[in-house]
């Protein structure tokens, strides 16, 4: 399987940590994997959106920086 390494702010590896903690998942690995294919998956069920259809220059988010916070992911 192919290695990818990411910067994420902290926020969502604290978010991350505490979903394994809470047994949600076994380790880090598992949860960052699983996470991302839930998001691709999300992504391909609803779509990008064109910039007439969306609002925010074809972003498909929020107007008030991605649900109030500039770096947060939202899947």
């Amino acid at each position: 399987m192919p290695k990818v390494e990411i910067t994420i702010p902290e926020h969502l590896e604290m978010q991350i940590a505490q979903m394994v903690e809470r047994g949600e998942f076994v380790n880090r690995e598992e949860a960052i994997e699983d996470l991302l294919s839930t998001g691709i998956k999300a992504y391909k069920t609803s779509g990008p959106m064109d910039e007439d259809e969306a609002g925010t220059g074809g972003t498909g988010l929020e107007d008030d920086g991605m649900m109030g916070h500039d770096d947060e992911y939202v899947f």
